[in-house]
């Protein structure tokens, strides 16, 4: 996607902003740190341009989003440009640097804007002594310090020439077999790669010719300079005369979760003064001016760039609420499951009453008659080993907190009747921890208490969540609301020359206007009242007319 401006981009924008020239600056504001909004404006019309250090240079139609805090750099060009006529603008030689001169004579003020690297953005005094600046600099090729109170530098390195026979032999001599031959002479030309490619597709050349294969030095040279004739002539009539405005477009498709399939979406691709061959079978949408086109194009990628942080914000918002909605499920199911355990123990316990109450007597026993603990597992030990029922269950000796855990099982799991077997529903073996200060009985009840004691608190942690749930579905509806209202950028809508007037359309679909004050109703008669229309003034001092 192309991002900035080619040289001839800065050439045919410089040509077409001199339609402002004569304009007074009204105010400037800062859209960020790099790009600035200068309001410019004359009787009954009124314009912004907008710069970008380093991208791009253009008026615009939209409404851009504003920062509320003016930056320093802001306050330093409305102190020194404001209420000065907008003088010239001019490109330094073929550089990408455009000089933009607000004032005359000693009371000139000149805006240098840098359109490549970086970029950067000054503003100096009558002698391009440097006032203020974005981004001090060292340019160690041109030997140059860019900081406040040195000279910016305004000679011209770089003019155009047109590129000669011997010029291109030695360029084209130095290149090596499979070096891209529009790769070779972009860097070294003025027209820019849009142009280079456009006269070498019209000169037979392939898209992607290489020295050796697609161009041979010594039988295309001829056909390649008649080209470069091409481009030396299209490049001069862009520069000096009106252009329209293109704006090439891909198709994509993006996810639409409503329609449940992908919905197809055109996206910007470049921006050219010119439909050039390349470009010819693409799909493109024309404008009367290339300033109009480049305008478009980059308030559609402010667009989508506002668009892709509101869809961020949605998404973070949306996942928040989902998470908090887990957060409760995960709580309940917890809640649940343990209700579920406690119902399963107290019901194992209920339909092992023996054996319970025979490994709580057996273990009781053996702690009243003062046994080591650990004698007492090797008695249990051994009596599995001797396949003894009540110790088989006993799994671990808890002592210490004075429990013992049991392993439990569904006694009904089969009857055999014949050669038949009947199953019964069972209760599925779990280990069950018996307090030996309570019977068996006791014990289950101590489960059964358990659950109700969970359903209770399952019920108040429902309640709670709904509570939490409907407080973070609030504050999630009233970001998305916020998110959906964010700043995009609009078309500004023009005035029209009577709103500064009181004024109505009538029922016959007649417009009506008066004056606000007295200055106003003189401007009304000796600049809008014509043959055929109706003047009425009430006799009453300071009424309208």
């Amino acid at each position: 996607m192309k991002s900035r401006f080619s040289t001839t981009d800065i050439a045919v924008i410089v040509q077409e902003l001199k339609r402002f020239l004569g304009m007074r600056v009204v105010n400037v504001y800062d859209i960020d740190n790099k790009t600035y909004l200068i309001r410019i404006g004359k009787p009954d019309e009124k314009m912004v341009i907008l710069m970008e250090s380093g991208v791009r240079l253009h008026s615009t139609d939209f409404d851009w989003p504003k920062n509320p805090a003016p930056s320093g750099f802001s306050m330093k060009l409305r102190k020194h440009l404001k209420g000065r006529r907008f003088e010239s603008i001019k490109q330094l030689g073929i550089d990408r640097v455009v000089d933009l001169q607000f004032g005359s004579g000693e009371a000139a003020y000149h805006i240098m804007l840098e359109l490549y690297d970086r970029g950067n953005l000054a503003l100096t005094d009558y002698e391009y002594t440097i006032l203020t600046l974005l981004r001090p600099r060292t340019d160690v090729n041109q030997d140059a310090k860019f900081a406040v109170r040195e000279k910016f530098p305004i000679n011209v390195d770089k003019i155009h020439t047109n590129p000669t026979l011997e010029r291109m032999k030695e360029l084209l001599a130095s290149g090596k077999d499979g070096d891209v031959l529009k790769k070779i002479l972009v860097p070294n030309l003025d027209y820019g790669p849009a142009i280079v490619e456009h006269v070498l597709l019209g000169a037979g050349f392939a898209e992607n010719a290489k020295i050796g294969k697609g161009f041979d030095l010594n039988t295309d040279l001829d056909r390649l300079m008649q080209a470069l004739e091409e481009a030396e002539s299209l490049f001069l009539k862009l520069t000096s005369e009106p252009c329209k405005g293109y704006i090439i477009q891909k198709k994509d498709k993006k996810p639409n979760p409503k329609a449940g399939e992908d919905e197809e979406v055109l996206l910007y691709e470049e921006f050219h003064p010119y439909l050039y061959r390349q470009h010819e079978s693409k799909l493109h949408t024309e404008f009367d001016k290339f300033d109009q086109a480049v305008d478009e194009f980059f308030s559609k990628l402010e667009c989508q760039k506002l668009d892709m942080k509101v869809i961020q914000q949605e998404k973070s918002a949306l996942k928040k609420l989902d998470n908090v909605k887990k957060d409760h499920e995960k709580r309940i199911e917890g809640l649940q499951k343990e209700q579920e355990t406690d119902i399963l123990r107290g019901q194992l316990i209920e339909i092992n009453l023996d054996l319970v109450d025979q490994a709580i007597l057996i273990v009781r026993n053996a702690v009243a008659n003062q046994i080591d603990w650990t004698e007492i597992w090797t008695l249990v030990k051994d009596a599995q080993a001797a396949g003894d029922p009540v110790a088989t269950a006993i799994k671990s000796l808890k002592l210490d907190s004075n429990q013992i855990t049991l392993l439990l099982k569904d006694p009904y799991v089969a009857v055999l009747d014949g050669n038949d077997m009947e199953e019964t529903v069972a209760l599925k073996p779990m280990r069950v921890d018996i307090d030996l200060g309570l019977s068996a009985y006791g014990n289950s009840r101590v489960y059964f208490d358990k659950k109700k004691q969970a359903a209770k608190k399952e019920q108040k942690t429902m309640e709670a969540s709904k509570k939490a749930f409907k407080s973070a579905e609030k504050k999630t509806k009233q970001t998305l609301k916020d998110v959906a209202t964010a700043a995009s950028i609009n078309k500004t809508r023009k005035t029209y020359w009577f709103e500064k007037f009181l004024w109505f359309i009538s029922s016959e679909n007649y417009l009506v206007i008066g004056g606000r004050d007295q200055q106003q109703n003189e401007m009304v008669v000796k600049k809008y009242l014509h043959a055929g229309d109706l003047y009425v003034h009430a006799d009453l001092h300071g009424a309208s007319s």
